[in-house]
C-alpha cells in the first residue's frame, strides 16, 4: 500500500485542484455576470435620468429646470422671479369652438381634437426655430396659445438693450403663425382665423405645484395681453400703446385702431400690427402680409383703411368728420407709417 500513497496523493491533489479551478471559474463567471448586470442597471438608470431630465425641460424653461436640478432636494423653496420688461402674447382661434360643436354633434369630437393637436404642434415646431428660441411657450388654454419673451434672467443694461429685439422676435413669430395656420387650412379645407394680442411690461414668473409643477407668469401685463386678444379682430394682431412705442423704431407698420373699451381697464388706445417694412420692398411686404393674414378676404369693414385719408405732418391738426366724429389721417415718420382708421366702435369684453 505504501507504494500507492504517492499516486493517491497526486490523485487527491488533482481532484482538489480541479475543484478549486472550477470554483474560481464559477466565481469569475458570476463576477462577470454581476458586472454586466450592474452595467445594464447603470445604463437603465442613466436612461431614466435622461428621460426625467427631458420631461423636466419640457415642463419648465431651461434656466428654471437647471435651477431645480442644481438645488438641494431637501430645500425646495418656492421659485419665483420678477421681470421688468416681458413681451406677452395670446393667440387664439375664435371660430374653432364652432367647428368643435359641429363635429361633436356628428360624433367626430376626436377628429376635432386631433386637428387642434396638429395646430398646436405646428406652433410648437415653429417656436423651435433658432430665431425664435428666446420665446417661451407658457401654456395652451383650449385653442388659445400663450407665449412670452424676455424671461431669461439678464442684467439691467442688457435687458434695456434687448427689449427691442425681444419684441421684434415676438412680433415676427406672431406674423408667421398666420402662415402656419394658412397651411393647415389649405390641407384640411378649413377656414380657421387667428387673432393675436400682445402687451409688454413687468411680470412675476414662478413654478407652482409639487406632483405636476407648472411654470406660469402673473401680473397686469398678462391680463392686458389677454384683453388685447379677446377684444381684438379676427385676422389681426392687436397691440398696446407700449408695444407700438417700442416696435415703431424697428420698422414695423401699424394701424391705429383707436380707443377700445376693455373690462377692468377702461378705454385703451390700441394698434393693429400690419407687418414689417423691409426697406425698398416695404410695399411688397405689406401686400404679402395682407394676403397671408386674410386668405379668405376681409369681411369686417371696420378694419379697412380709408382711402381718402389725407397725409399730414406731426404738427398738423387732425380733421374731424362731423358725421363720424373720428380722426381720419395718415402720419408718416422716418422709420414707420401710422394710419388712422376712419371709424372704430368700442369693444367691451363679455
Amino acid at each position: 500500500m505504501r507504494g500507492y500513497e504517492p499516486i493517491l496523493a497526486i490523485l487527491l491533489f488533482s481532484c482538489a485542484l480541479a475543484l478549486h479551478s472550477r470554483q474560481v471559474d464559477l466565481k469569475l463567471r458570476l463576477d462577470y455576470l454581476w458586472a454586466v448586470q450592474a452595467e445594464e442597471e447603470r445604463d437603465d438608470m442613466e436612461r431614466v435620468k435622461l428621460d426625467n431630465k427631458r420631461i423636466l425641460f419640457n415642463l419648465l424653461p431651461a434656466h428654471v429646470a437647471q435651477h431645480f436640478l442644481m438645488s438641494n432636494p431637501r430645500n425646495m423653496d418656492l421659485y419665483y422671479q420678477s421681470y421688468s420688461q416681458v413681451g406677452v402674447m395670446f393667440a387664439s382661434i375664435p371660430n374653432f369652438n364652432d367647428f368643435y360643436i359641429e363635429l361633436d354633434g356628428n360624433n367626430m369630437g376626436v377628429e376635432c381634437l386631433r386637428l387642434l393637436n396638429e395646430i398646436i404642434a405646428d406652433f410648437d415646431e415653429l417656436m423651435e426655430k433658432e430665431c425664435y428660441r428666446d420665446i417661451e411657450k407658457i401654456k395652451t388654454i383650449g385653442s388659445t396659445y400663450m407665449g412670452a419673451v424676455g424671461l431669461v434672467p439678464t442684467t439691467g443694461t442688457k435687458a434695456k438693450k434687448s427689449i427691442y429685439s425681444h419684441l421684434s422676435t415676438l412680433a415676427d413669430f406672431s406674423i408667421e403663425m398666420f402662415d402656419v395656420l394658412d397651411e393647415i387650412n389649405y390641407q384640411s379645407y378649413n377656414d380657421f382665423v387667428l387673432r393675436v394680442g400682445i402687451n409688454v411690461g413687468p411680470v412675476v414668473a414662478g413654478v407652482i405645484g409639487a406632483r405636476r409643477p407648472q411654470y406660469d407668469i402673473w401680473g397686469n401685463t398678462v391680463n392686458v395681453a389677454s384683453r388685447m386678444d379677446s377684444t381684438g379682430v379676427q385676422g389681426k394682431i392687436q397691440v398696446t400703446e407700449d408695444v407700438h412705442r417700442i416696435l415703431k423704431r424697428c420698422n414695423y407698420e401699424f394701424v391705429c385702431r383707436g380707443k377700445v373699451s376693455v373690462k377692468g381697464k377702461g378705454e385703451m388706445l390700441t394698434y393693429f400690427l400690419e407687418g414689417k417694412i423691409d426697406g425698398i420692398n416695404a410695399q411688397t411686404r405689406s401686400l404679402n402680409l395682407e394676403r397671408k393674414m386674410y386668405p379668405y378676404g376681409r369681411t369686417n369693414v371696420q378694419t379697412k383703411l380709408g382711402t381718402s385719408c389725407p397725409s399730414v405732418s406731426s404738427s398738423t391738426s387732425f380733421p374731424v368728420s362731423p358725421t363720424m366724429g373720428t380722426l381720419q389721417a395718415t402720419t408718416s415718420h422716418a422709420n414707420q407709417t401710422l394710419h388712422y382708421l376712419p371709424s372704430v366702435p368700442a369693444v367691451e369684453e363679455a
